[in-house]
This record gives C-alpha cells, structure tokens and sequence, in this order.
C-alpha cells in the first residue's frame, strides 16, 4: 500500500455454465463486490432476473427469483481470501526463516491475481446502467471511504500517531483493492468493445511499471499494474474454467507447484519482494527501466500459470467453508485491523514466534481468524459498511431509467 508499503467481450451465456451449479443459500451478500450476471442456469443463464430489472420483478416470490451459485466459485474465493491472510502473517518471518520467505513469494505470485481474475470473471455484466452503477457507488466507492477513514483513526490510536491525515486519495492498506475494482469496473464496456483486450492491459501494465511519475494517488500503479488480471476475468469464458477441473489439470498442478517453491525457495534471498506488490515502477526498486517491463511479462506469465493450478485444486462440491465464501470482502477488510494491530503492538517480537512451532501457529492463528470473520454473525454485524442501503441517495426511478435505456433489458 501507498502509504503502509505492506501489500471483451460480451457476457458468455451458455447453458449449464459451470458445473454442478448448487441451491442459492438463504442469504448471499457479496463476497467481493462483484457484478452478477443474468441468471436462469447456473450463475451466468441469460433471459431472466437482472439487478436492473423493474422492482416488479425483484418482488417476485424468492424461490422463484433465488439464483443458484457455484460452489467452485465460492471455495475459490474462501481460499484465496485464507491465502491473503496467511501472506500477510508471514511477512515479519520472512528475515528468519528462508521458508517462510519462500512461501511468502510463492503465495504473492497468485493469491491478488487469482481474486482479481474471479472479480473480472463476474463483472462482464457490468453495461454502466444506472442501477449498476448505484450498486458500484454503495458496494465498492462508500467501503472505500468508511474504511480508508477507520484504518485512518486506527493507525492513529493504535500507532500513537495522532496526527496522521485522512487521504481519500492514498489508499492505506487494503483499501487500495476497493479503489482498483471500481476503476476496472469503470473500464469494463471498454475492454468489452476493443480488438485483444488481454495485450492491451498488458501493454498498459508494462508502460506503467517504467513510468515512475505516476505517484500515489489512488495507488495508481496497483490498478494499472494489476489491470491485467482482472481483464482476463473478462474475456474467460465457463469453459476455461472446466479446463482446470480436470482430472489432468490436478495432476499436473503439483510438479508445476512443487517448481514454484523451489525456484523461491532459491529467489528469496536474491529478489525484491516488492516486485511482487506492483505498487512501484522499476525505477523505484532501484532497478533498470527495461527491467520492469520484463518482470511485468514474466510474472504475469508465472501468474497465470500458478492462478490455474489454485483453480484446479479448488473443490468443486460444497464443502463446509462454501458458505463463507460470501463473505470474502468482509474477512479481507476486517482483518486488516489485526495484522496491522501486530506490528504496531509488536506481537512478533515474541522470540517463540520466529521458530518453526511458531511460524505454523501464526499461520493457523491467520486461517482461524480469517474464516471467522467471513461468517453470517460479523457479515450482519458489519453490513452496515459493506453494504449500506443508500436509497434516499439516489432517485427512486434508477430502475425505470434502466429500463428506458441504461441498459439492456431480458
């Protein structure tokens, strides 16, 4: 982050669109704030319920408008959302041990990513009608402001630092993701419309890393740099995914794996993590200007690959976490506090901690509280910042303007 220096196509509508598509749970927040698409089957159907429909239709009774979710998307999201949480419990290891730092390279090459291409995956039905874009402003841009403001106050109780400004411009910490969506979601009729739209964000990409006057604001080198991924959510289609499921794609997953960690186990001591955190240009890592349009290539390449072996050991039935990965948004939010909260009150300090028996008890203790915070109780206790009802801020005809040519109506 900025300010912590911690870390087209139209919509593809096919029948049956993933596999084994499960009952919709009683309630399902959004776990990123990600646009969903018209549904009839599955998760992608077409000719049916949309969230710019008139209020008729959302009125219509629940079982008949309950739209059924993947349960291969919702574990995927759970478990990069614990990866998340792991990386950053890792970090204060990483001078002592070699496999933690290891690890730690191994995680940040595909746990952003891998979440970034599942939100571009599910916005391809964003058109910038105005109810989606009323869903943008109360899903993403009002948690942007609530927690880039309580992070604020937090560093400064918990920090000691009570002068610490509030900068709706810096992101501070997490909030930089909350930023970066809404930009790319923005963007996305545009990437729907142009010729090679992967090249393009990558050539993007490429420009920003050797482009060392972009400075902070909204953490612009994240979004650019990052861009890519969430493109490539666009353009994939469900049978891409079905590529991954296979039995072969599982199998093969773990020699490709297994050569991630060796070849980091190798880099850790020789290579700048923060390549990894793609919130510099080349030139601010004290590197070359060419260098960082040759790391942005080959890590996005390396990305891709390790984000495809995730997705092939993502279980595809309904586990016992399938639930929590509604409330994904919410645990990656949330626990910033606490890993936060351990550096300014020194927790790692602990001499105990830096030892193997430690180093596996700080990573349970991350999964444990991760999950915790992705479950019903604190999604209901926390809705009111990540999804607050904002009706009398918009006018009440958003639907019917929709309807009359915001855009496409079922």
């Amino acid at each position: 982050m900025s300010r912590s220096h911690l870390p087209g196509q139209r919509p593809v509508t096919p029948r049956g669109d993933h596999a084994a598509p499960l009952p919709a749970s009683a309630s399902v927040p959004a776990a990123l704030p990600l646009e969903k698409p018209p549904t009839t089957h599955g998760q992608d159907g077409e000719g049916a319920e949309r969230a710019d429909e008139p209020r008729a239709l959302a009125e219509r009774p629940a079982k008949q408008s309950a739209k059924p979710r993947d349960a291969f998307f919702d574990n995927a999201k759970y478990l990069a959302i614990v990866l998340v949480a792991m990386g950053h419990a890792w970090e204060p290891l990483r001078g002592d041990s070699r496999t933690a730092a290891a690890l730690y390279i191994t995680v940040y090459t595909f746990h952003m990513p891998a979440f970034i291409v599942i939100s571009g995956y599910f916005s391809r039905s964003f058109d910038a009608s105005p109810a989606r874009l009323k869903r943008l402003v109360t899903g993403v841009a009002v948690p942007y402001v609530i927690f880039e403001v309580a992070y604020t106050f937090f560093k400064r109780w918990a920090d000691d630092d009570p002068t610490y400004p509030i900068s709706l411009l810096d992101p501070w910490y997490l909030t930089w993701f909350l930023v970066a969506l809404f930009v790319w979601r923005l963007t996305t009729p545009l990437w729907k419309i142009v010729h090679w739209p992967v090249p393009l964000a990558l050539a993007v990409a490429v420009l920003a890393s050797v482009s060392p006057d972009i400075g902070d604001d909204l953490d612009l080198q994240r979004v650019l740099q990052f861009l890519p991924f969430f493109v490539l959510g666009l353009v994939l289609k469900p049978e891409h995914f079905q590529l991954v499921r296979r039995r072969e794609a599982r199998m093969l997953a773990v020699p490709v794996f297994a050569a991630a960690l060796l070849f980091a186990y190798w880099a850790a001591p020789r290579m700048n993590a923060a390549w990894f955190y793609r919130r510099d240009s080349a030139q601010e890592l004290a590197a070359p200007g060419w260098s960082g349009a040759v790391m942005t290539l080959a890590m996005f390449g390396c990305s891709v690959v390790l984000v495809a072996c995730f997705f092939a050991w993502v279980p595809r039935r309904k586990m016992w976490f399938t639930a929590l990965g509604a409330g994904t948004l919410y645990g990656y939010l949330l626990h910033g506090f606490v890993a936060k909260g351990s550096r300014f009150w020194d927790w790692y300090d602990l001499q105990w901690l830096h030892t193997p028996l430690g180093e596996i008890t700080v990573t349970l203790a991350a999964a444990a509280l991760i999950t915790s915070l992705c479950t019903p109780p604190v999604q209901r206790l926390f809705r009111f910042a990540m999804e607050p009802d904002l009706k009398s801020a918009f006018r009440r005809d958003v639907a019917g303007i929709a309807g009359r040519g915001g855009g496409p109506r079922s």
